[in-house]
C-alpha cells in the first residue's frame, strides 16, 4: 500500500471519527435543550396553576373548617356590598350554601340551612319548605325576633318574601334569645328550618345590616 493511499485512509477515518463525535455532541445538546424546554414548560404550568389558585383564593376566600355557627363562613373579611355594581344572592338548598355575587363574580360564600324536605301529597316529590324561585330583599329587618307559634326565634334578620314570612336570619334561638345549639349544629350540613334561610350569627349580622333592599335573591334546590 502506497503512502498516499495510507494517508487517504487515515484522513477518511479521522473524518468519520470527527463526524461521530460531532453527531453525538449535537444529539446531546438537543437532548439537553429538550429537557430544559420540558422543565421550563412544567415550571410555567405550575406557576399558572399557582396564580390561578391564588386568584381563586383571593376572590372566594377559604371556607372555615370545621363549620362554626359562632364565626364567619369564610376566613377572609366580609366584602363591601356597597361597592358591588351588580349584587345578587343565590341559595342552593341541597348544598346548604348561600352565594353572594357581583355580576358573575362570586364575592362571598356562606354556610346555611334551608327548609326541611317533605313529601308533596299530590306529586310524591320531595319539596323544601323554602320556596324556590326569584325574589328580592324587602325592607323588613332587625336584630332579633321570636315566633311564639313556632316557639323559635333568631338574631339579625332580613326579609326576602311575603314581608317577614321568609327571612335570612341567624341559627335559631329560644324565647330568651339563647342559641338552640342542636339546630345550630345543622348549619351547612343539612336542612332544618320552617322555610327561612339560617346563617351563622356573624354572617347573619353582616348580611342583614348591609344587603340593600331590592337585591335579587335566587333560591334553587
Amino acid at each position: 500500500m502506497t503512502l498516499k493511499l495510507k494517508y487517504l485512509i487515515y484522513l477518511i477515518f479521522c473524518c468519520l471519527v470527527v463526524g461521530v463525535v460531532l453527531s453525538h455532541r449535537v444529539q446531546t445538546v438537543h437532548r439537553q435543550q429538550a429537557i430544559q424546554e420540558a422543565q421550563r414548560a412544567k415550571q410555567m404550568t405550575q406557576k399558572t396553576k399557582q396564580a390561578a389558585h391564588a386568584t381563586s383564593t383571593a376572590a372566594v376566600g377559604a371556607m372555615r373548617q370545621p363549620i362554626n355557627w359562632r364565626k364567619s363562613s369564610e376566613t377572609k373579611p366580609y366584602p363591601n356590598l356597597a361597592a358591588a355594581k351588580h349584587l345578587w344572592v343565590k341559595v342552593q338548598l341541597k348544598q346548604n350554601r348561600t352565594y353572594v355575587y357581583d355580576g358573575k363574580k362570586l364575592i362571598y360564600t356562606m354556610y346555611c340551612t334551608g327548609g326541611k324536605y317533605r313529601t308533596d301529597p299530590k306529586t310524591g316529590e320531595q319539596k323544601s319548605m323554602t320556596p324556590t324561585g326569584t325574589y328580592h330583599i324587602e325592607d323588613q329587618r332587625g336584630d332579633s325576633f321570636y315566633n311564639s307559634e313556632l316557639q323559635e326565634g333568631a338574631k339579625y334578620y332580613v326579609s326576602w318574601k311575603n314581608h317577614g314570612t321568609y327571612l335570612f336570619h341567624s341559627v335559631p334561638t329560644s324565647s330568651g334569645g339563647k342559641i338552640n345549639t342542636k339546630e345550630a349544629a345543622k348549619l351547612g350540613k343539612t336542612q332544618g328550618s320552617h322555610g327561612c334561610v339560617r346563617l351563622s350569627v356573624p354572617d347573619a349580622r353582616w348580611f342583614s345590616k348591609t344587603v340593600p333592599v331590592g337585591t335579587k335573591v335566587v333560591i334553587t334546590n
